[in-house]
């Protein structure tokens, strides 16, 4: 069963990450001191002297990576979430070796140790405990694609998340996933989905168990099932069985919803928003101030040189604010330079730009095309109405209509609005669909990160100045 063979690969990857660090640091041993690459003149030591420590660096190297789970099972880890925690294990081991250095102080042994070299591991090991991951992840995926190293599931009703389960283990088959079938009181046996049998009802499920051929059971009950949960569960819980519970409301909540325990109440959040958080909160406050500051200094060629042909080709003011709709639902105003002959508050307030709009004067024309209009948002940003990167405010008579329109759509504003977004640099901006609009943002709010923010400020550079879809 998948329970010996998982024992047998956790084993086999003990041995195999304690040869990946012993080669490592014998590889850093013969680049630094050995061939002499970036070495410093001084003292070097006898080659025993440096290998004495891997008798204590091993063993901690394995505890540390236990402690950042690299010993789950791979077969839905993501990759990204792999590396991530191979860096912050050998992070904190790299710490305690420079700890250990600087309280030997001036004994010899730990003053002419190589610090280049105990760098050169750390860069080594991670490199290579990732190659040999993503070696055995290719290898587990090829195995299993082919039937080998199965683990054997029930599925405990049949319901939407019974026939999604069903349709994503079907369409990777790398997880390893076998489903014997599925238990259920209002399907008959010989019922199917997909080639997935109804084996029997959910009284069946402990002669099943008995049978000791299962690995895994995931309860998929429909929502108006949901009495039955304990009973299911605590037959579960007697045979021994791992269980997981796949619950049956993503159509009534389509999002990504996290719990959190309320001393010892578990509570589900409808939807995560990193950006809830007051850490991360304050670093993407800290990122806008620092980049707004930047960009005012970089673009200011530009600004002026806008600044000077608004005036000397339209009467009118140079800036343009216009109310929008930010963070919590709250109006403020909006910056821009001046692109639109002056008109009257109603007609702007309700109106989109249209092609060959006779209101948008002609540096108007250009200055919308190659976004330097956008570039006053720079001091919405300074004042906290705004950030570098969110989703893009709107009036408050569109936001009025759309959130009758389109599902979801006041969500956007539990964060703040920004100069550029995930929708923008996707190609979602002026005259197209809001629906995908909203899409992306949503996604944006949900996976926030401070690398997902540098990656639409790095995909704006290429993306998101030229807007073809501005009139």
């Amino acid at each position: 069963m998948i329970k010996d063979n998982q024992k047998s690969l956790n084993r086999s990857q003990v041995l195999l990450d304690a040869g990946v660090i012993a080669c490592s640091y014998a590889l850093a041993w013969y680049l630094i001191i050995e061939l002499g690459l970036f070495r410093s003149a001084g003292n070097v030591l006898p080659p025993q002297m440096y290998f004495l420590p891997l008798a204590v660096i091993i063993p901690v190297y394995l505890l540390l990576y236990g402690f950042f789970h690299l010993y789950t099972p791979k077969r839905v880890q993501g990759r990204r979430a792999e590396l991530a925690n191979i860096f912050k294990a050998n992070t904190i081991g790299l710490l305690i070796f420079t700890l250990c250095l600087y309280l030997g102080g001036k004994n010899p042994y730990f003053y002419h140790f190589s610090r280049k070299m105990v760098g050169a591991f750390f860069l080594i090991n991670i490199v290579l405990e990732t190659l040999e991951r993503n070696v055995i992840r290719m290898v587990l995926h090829s195995m299993r694609s082919k039937g080998y190293n199965q683990k054997h599931v029930l599925l405990i009703g049949y319901s939407r998340a019974a026939e999604g389960f069903i349709d994503r283990v079907i369409a990777n088959p790398e997880w390893g996933y076998r489903i014997q079938g599925i238990l259920d009181d209002h399907h008959k046996p010989g019922f199917q989905y997909r080639q997935v049998p109804v084996l029997g009802r959910t009284k069946d499920l402990e002669k099943l168990l008995e049978e000791n051929l299962l690995d895994e059971i995931a309860i998929t009950l429909s929502l108006k099932e949901y009495e039955n949960l304990e009973q299911i569960v605590a037959a579960c819980e007697k045979s021994g069985v791992h269980t997981k519970f796949i619950p049956d409301y993503n159509n009534i909540i389509p999002t990504r919803p996290y719990t959190e325990d309320l001393q010892g109440l578990p509570v589900i959040n409808i939807r995560h928003v990193p950006l809830n958080n007051m850490l991360n909160a304050t670093l993407k406050r800290m990122v806008d101030i620092f980049g707004a500051l930047v960009a005012l200094v970089v673009f200011s060629p530009f600004m002026l040189t806008a600044a000077v042909l608004i005036k000397l080709t339209s009467p009118g003011p140079l800036i343009y604010c216009q109310e929008r709709v930010g963070l919590h639902n709250r109006p403020f105003k909006m910056y821009k330079f001046r692109s639109m002959e002056v008109q009257a508050p109603s007609a702007e307030r309700t109106q989109w730009t249209t092609p060959h709009d006779p209101r948008v004067t002609p540096v108007g024309k250009f200055i919308r095309k190659t976004s330097i209009d956008e570039m006053p948002q720079f001091f919405n940003i300074l004042k906290g109405d705004m950030s570098l990167v969110g989703p893009r405010p709107e009036r408050p008579f569109f936001v009025e209509r759309f959130k009758e329109e389109i599902p979801r759509y006041m969500v956007k504003h539990q964060v703040r609005p920004g100069l550029t977004g995930w929708a923008q640099v996707n190609g979602y901006r002026g005259d197209t669909s809001i629906t995908k609009r909203i899409e992306h943002d949503l996604y944006y709010i949900e996976n926030w990160s401070l690398g997902f923010d540098f990656k639409i400020l790095f995909l704006t550079i290429f993306k998101g100045f030229i807007n073809k879809n501005a009139y």
